[in-house]
């Protein structure tokens, strides 16, 4: 979320004993010591080689995004300097993303999620391949390469959501959650300033070419990844209709939804701007990416602590406390977007999102897990939740374009953040009405 390496497993899990796979008693014949060490920072949950492999993907895509997308937008806004161009990509992101998880489901259904999880990929690595072809020219093409990653996005996000859902139970989904954004976090960490570093080094665009083509090359890495998951086909009937219906019948349903729309109406806009603040203000790429580092360094952290310290029973208030530290940094920078500002306010939602997103997300996944048919259904559930997430986003972009439209950009642009930055208070007080 204006985000989500190696593994720092010790930083997020419980002190209990876990049970290690075959292939990590085979490592401990010979650093029995090191196994040991992990063996006391994992805990109880099992690690089964399908829940390994769906962190490796997670943890490649998070490194990959890190890299690259935050200085697509660069790329693009380089080209045109037009805060309409990047909307326009933007919003053919979020656009085609919905689109593609309708469509998504329905092969989900029919055929292996696995194989959506790679034809995901597949795009997400085509969207690269496309913007080193495009080049220079690569603004003339918004709506073709928001529409390839918003499909790349599609596919990718629906199976892995819904092997998310297969893999880990009640639970683990604390720690999956956790422990993903912890890999998010180090790939947030190493992607910007790595990208950062190499795209200033170089002149022209030859930097932005060496960091897309990195990126290429871990989505591949990626795809090869995907064969060693266990297939998982699924059967039976598109239930997408049914499963939109569910939200009046069932309240926490109808809450959890609800409360999406509002995330993406905070996150559609926030997802680019930011970064644009950062360029703007410094003309350096370098710079942009040591806000990432920063901010994802504390992220880290605070994902760290959040999966140790905040149990079920605290998860409402977690949200809430996040989502008014969320709003609250919105202020640091509204009227005054200078560096060190800015800095601050990636330190403060650094803190803020991993306290609202991990007991977000794994409310969501036990709402879900306990509506009707979930079972035969997870996959429309999921679709859903998409649907009203992208939702959000595109009322809130669509609203940016209004207000750069008819209206002054420099002033209509702060009050629109602290319209639409109150997003998560909103998510805040939808669950806290929802039943646990």
């Amino acid at each position: 979320m204006e985000s989500s390496g190696a593994f720092f497993i010790a930083q997020i899990t419980n002190r209990k004993m876990y049970n290690i796979t075959p292939f990590s008693k085979a490592i401990k014949d010979e650093k029995g010591e090191f196994i040991m060490i992990f063996r006391k920072w994992l805990g109880e949950i099992e690690l089964t080689k399908d829940l390994s492999l769906l962190l490796y993907i997670g943890g490649i895509y998070s490194l990959s995004v890190a890299l690259s997308n935050t200085f697509v937008n660069i790329y693009l806004w380089k080209q045109s300097g037009e805060f309409i161009d990047l909307a326009i990509y933007n919003l053919s992101v979020v656009v085609f993303q919905p689109l593609t998880f309708i469509l998504a489901g329905r092969w989900a259904k029919k055929v292996d999620r696995v194989i959506v999880l790679r034809i995901g990929v597949i795009f997400l690595a085509l969207f690269y391949l496309s913007v080193l072809f495009f080049g220079s020219h690569a603004s003339h093409y918004l709506v073709v390469l928001g529409g390839l990653l918003g499909i790349g996005y599609g596919f990718y996000w629906l199976a892995f959501n819904v092997l998310t859902f297969e893999i880990t139970e009640p639970e683990t989904r604390d720690f999956f959650n956790g422990f993903l954004g912890s890999l998010t976090s180090c790939g947030g960490m190493i992607g910007p300033i790595l990208a950062g570093f190499i795209i200033s080094r170089f002149s022209s665009n030859i930097g932005y070419t060496i960091v897309f083509g990195f990126s290429l090359t871990l989505f591949a890495l990626a795809v090869v990844l995907s064969f060693f998951i266990k297939r998982r086909p699924a059967h039976g009937r598109y239930l997408l209709t049914r499963i939109l219906g569910e939200r009046k019948n069932n309240r926490n349903w109808r809450l959890i939804t609800n409360a999406h729309f509002f995330q993406g109406l905070r996150d559609g806009i926030f997802a680019f701007i930011i970064s644009v603040f950062v360029f703007v203000s410094t003309g350096s790429e370098f710079a942009l990416g040591t806000f990432g580092l920063i901010n994802s360094g504390i992220s880290f952290l605070g994902y760290s602590l959040v999966t140790r310290l905040i149990k079920r029973k605290y998860r409402k208030r977690a949200i809430l406390l996040g989502g008014f530290l969320l709003y609250a940094g919105i202020f640091i920078i509204v009227f005054d977007f200078s560096y060190a500002r800015l800095l601050i306010y990636a330190a403060v939602i650094a803190i803020a999102y991993p306290i609202i997103l991990v007991p977000y997300i794994s409310m969501t996944y036990d709402v879900i897990g306990r509506g009707w048919q979930a079972a035969e259904a997870r996959i429309e559930y999921i679709v859903v939740r998409e649907l009203f997430l992208n939702t959000g986003r595109i009322v809130s972009i669509l609203a940016f374009i209004g207000a750069i439209t008819f209206f002054n950009d420099k002033q209509s642009i702060p009050y629109l953040l602290m319209i639409l930055g109150a997003g998560y208070i909103c998510v805040s007080f939808l669950l806290k009405r929802v039943s646990t």
